[in-house]
């Protein structure tokens, strides 16, 4: 791929990133915009936004990697990532967006009438919010050096700054309008060159070579497979996925319960659709791309095209794919920081628009410094450890708040410090494994499947240990959670 298309791919999602955001702006000027868009975003919208911002680097670049390394195996990470919106639908989705909170930390102060249990539910959303905007950006590093050459921490600092004036300058209302686009940006992007290498295929069959057949054998199951690892792996994307905060945060905009619902069956169309083609990428990198697999697995997506088809096609459709990726970094970061910005301005500013402006800018400036003085790892894999943090704290919270009358603060305090210690102090243990050159026992590379049934337990356990504690208000909030609206009377003509 040509220097040339590459910064002509990565110039033109960023200026239709930022036009998209100015138009917004004519649109946002109240608090409920800032935060929420008012409320007033309809499914295929919020859908589309959310398509969006969760199609993150892990699933533009790292499934396809994953997928060239590991074979059958890494299926499960995009069954994991869609089938948790299974999850959304049927125990968070609606009673969330009931709430009528702004954030999660709103959510656990309404629930729990406790000081102390939104702050503990602020660091954690803070946490997973930084942590996860650091693959995205490292990301960014990778297609930038790939596309253009640059040293790999001017697609960070590119990212921050495009993503911190798109939050600033319109909020929710903004981003919401970004994100659609840039899901069908990124579905476009990353469906046609691979339709081109298929067409190609048909016509001239398969290009097996010896090195090549010898190695796409080995996408057959593994013998080596864990079954205790694909288990883990499950429970760490389908739980992790109730506590996501960029995800969360969509369902506020909504209207009302039930068109939560149904973008969230949408949602479920819209990354099923998707997630067929980072898989075929990843079978096809066992044709064209094996070389990858002892390192820079990452950059199938990316190389795949040029390698596939010579001259300005190739460079047409790897722009394509840089262009994809790109919008792919943007919108899942715009998504956190939107959302990290209003917990932030609500604890640190009192709400206010000029207060969830500065919170964007410190929201987005720590991760990248972070991500600067950190090495990029198997982006699927570093963002699967987040699902697995966030499964052992907030999805505790969330699903026992939402349909247990008997939880307490002191019980779901204890619940997400539980977890955070347990699953945090497991990431801790295993990198210093990893760095240290020894093995990584697999309980600590994928420790949700202990961690996230301790954190339930633990919630359990405090709570009916002092029951008194259950807020005086529980059964009111739980009944507006579970309540559905009366359905919109319609207006009279004349």
């Amino acid at each position: 791929m040509s220097p040339a298309a590459g910064y002509a791919a990565l110039a033109a999602v960023t200026a239709a990133t930022l036009l998209i955001g100015v138009y917004g702006l004519r649109i946002s000027r109240t608090t409920g915009d800032f935060y929420v868009a008012s409320r007033t975003v309809r499914p295929w919208w919020n859908a589309s936004a959310i398509g969006g911002e969760y199609l993150s680097a892990a699933s533009f670049l790292g499934v396809a990697g994953l997928i060239l390394v590991s074979g059958v195996d890494a299926l499960w990470f995009p069954i994991g990532y869609t089938a948790g919106y299974l999850m959304l639908l049927l125990f968070v989705a609606a009673p969330l967006r009931r709430s009528g909170a702004y954030t999660i930390a709103d959510f656990a102060q309404a629930r729990l009438e406790s000081l102390p249990a939104r702050r503990i539910t602020t660091l954690l959303v803070i946490a997973v919010g930084w942590l996860y905007i650091v693959p995205q950006l490292h990301g960014a590093a990778l297609t930038i050096r790939i596309t253009t050459g640059l040293p790999g921490w001017v697609g960070s600092v590119a990212v921050v700054v495009v993503v911190c004036l798109s939050v600033m300058t319109g909020g929710m209302r903004s981003i919401t309008f970004v994100q659609a686009f840039q899901y069908w940006l990124k579905l476009v992007a990353i469906a046609v060159p691979v339709l081109f290498v298929l067409f190609r295929l048909s016509r001239e069959g398969l290009p097996w070579t010896d090195g090549g057949a010898a190695f796409a054998a080995a996408l057959d199951p593994q013998t080596h497979a864990s079954l205790y690892r694909n288990i883990s792996l499950s429970i760490a994307l389908l739980c992790g996925t109730l506590g996501l905060p960029h995800v969360l945060v969509r369902f506020y905009t909504n209207p009302d319960g039930s068109s939560a619902r149904r973008t969230t069956l949408i949602v479920l169309g819209l990354l099923s659709l998707f997630y067929v083609f980072p898989i075929i990428y990843g079978v096809l990198g066992r044709i064209y791309t094996p070389d990858l697999a002892a390192g820079g697995s990452d950059s199938t997506v990316l190389l795949l095209p040029g390698r596939v088809f010579d001259g300005a096609l190739g460079d047409l459709l790897s722009a394509l794919v840089a262009a994809g990726a790109f919008a792919a970094f943007l919108s899942t970061t715009s998504g956190l920081v939107v959302s990290l910005a209003g917990v932030l301005s609500q604890d640190l500013f009192r709400g206010s628009v000029g207060g969830f402006r500065l919170s964007a800018v410190l929201a987005a400036v720590v991760p990248l410094g972070l991500a600067l003085l950190t090495s990029s790892q198997a982006l699927a894999g570093s963002v699967g450890m987040v699902f697995a943090f966030t499964a052992s704290t907030l999805c505790p919270l969330l699903v026992l708040g939402i349909w247990w009358r008997g939880l307490t603060a002191p019980g779901a305090v204890a619940g997400m410090v539980t977890g955070a210690v347990l699953c945090g102090g497991a990431m801790v243990a295993g990198g210093v494994l990893a760095t240290a050159g020894g093995p990584v026992p697999v309980w600590l590379e994928q420790p949700a499947a202990w961690t996230v049934p301790a954190a339930f337990l633990m919630t359990v356990v405090a709570s009916r240990l002092r029951p008194d504690l259950a807020p005086a208000g529980a059964a009111k909030i739980l009944a507006r959670l579970h309540t559905p609206e009366r359905p919109h009377a319609p207006k009279r003509r004349g």
